[in-house]
């Protein structure tokens, strides 16, 4: 990186006085992903990131705090709230990433599970992408489909992300290990046949929640029962939720969140939506946002994990049997 005319680099941000390097408010949210509101909302609330002004007034972000923004945002995703760690020192972060799982806890893989997580696991630090993803597309082929997805994929992503928040994993192997996951379930929904009587399941995630793999395994297991999907990715503005819904004639809504999001973009989106779809469209939300389970909102169908999906479709179809015998008894 070089210095231009005015002594800063367009990219970084700039040199603090001492020669200090620091970063622009785009270069900090592509680094440690966190969104630039959610960085001008701590400067607000917490007095943290406390960004210096360049020349033009623009926001400059020292490393030191771009780092402690990495570990917090790697708390985050293992269930920590900002406003409980943010005042830490970056030595008690640090610390607390060290000791810390994930807020579901550690889930019992099996010895054999474990052993194949372990094999997953020393492929990502090899970085050897042909041999992960044919480990992984084998796995998903000798198991089957739902089988890899609750009893490898499921375990492994938490697995994964554990290692993430402790520091164990850099972000390239930890992108790295979800572009080869999301590589062998693609291909895998793709062979599945296509139904044509299942629910219209519309799937994605609110503006901001980074995480799509737990939408993909889920789509994965629908896909298996039945259902006809239809996923939007990650980061769909709400109303173009509600949009697509009604342009598909969705029966289910699901999506899925991490613990990224505050509580409040949680429940207040999800209250919007349901205001905002008729009754006859379901919402599903599931993920490891632990206040989906303190306090769910009214008229949401909350999945506990994974494994509870096929149970909720056999519910669906029995109220839509139902809601048929009511509606032919009607005519009569």
């Amino acid at each position: 990186m070089t210095k231009n005319e005015t002594g800063s680099a367009p990219e970084s941000g700039g040199w603090g006085a001492r020669g200090e390097v620091r970063l622009s408010i785009a270069a900090v949210e592509r680094d440690t992903g966190l969104s630039k509101d959610t960085l001008r909302v701590w400067e607000r609330r917490y007095g943290f990131p406390s960004p210096h002004r360049d020349s033009l007034g623009e926001r400059a972000y020292c490393l030191r705090d771009v780092e402690k923004l990495r570990i917090v945002r790697r708390l985050m995703d293992a269930g920590h709230r900002p406003g409980k760690i943010i005042g830490l020192p970056t030595q008690a972060l640090q610390q607390l990433a060290g000791s810390s799982v994930s807020a579901g806890g550690a889930i019992d893989t099996g010895e054999q599970a474990s052993l194949e997580a372990s094999r997953y696991v020393d492929l990502i630090r090899s970085h050897d992408v042909v041999a992960l993803r044919g480990a992984l597309a084998q796995a998903a082929i000798s198991l089957g489909l739902g089988r890899f997805v609750l009893e490898h994929a499921a375990p492994l992503n938490r697995l994964v992300g554990e290692a993430w928040a402790r520091g164990e994993f850099e972000i390239f192997e930890e992108h790295l290990y979800t572009e080869s996951i999301q590589v062998v379930l693609r291909n895998a929904i793709a062979g599945i046949p296509a139904s044509q009587t299942g629910p219209k399941v519309l799937l994605t995630t609110f503006p901001n929640e980074l995480h799509g793999l737990g939408l993909l395994m889920a789509e994965a297991l629908m896909a298996l029962e039945g259902c006809r999907c239809l996923s939007l990715g990650i980061q769909t503005p709400l109303l173009d939720i509600v949009r697509a819904a009604e342009s598909q004639r969705s029966d289910v809504v699901a999506l899925s969140f991490s613990a990224i999001l505050t509580p409040n973009q949680v429940l207040d989106g999800l209250v919007e939506l349901r205001a905002k779809l008729p009754p006859s469209t379901e919402i599903w939300a599931g993920g490891r946002c632990p206040v989906l389970r303190r306090r769910p909102p009214p008229g949401i169908t909350v999945l506990e994990d994974l494994a509870s999906i096929p149970a909720e479709l056999l519910r669906w179809r029995a109220g839509r049997s139902a809601r048929w015998i009511e509606g032919r008894t009607a005519l009569r």
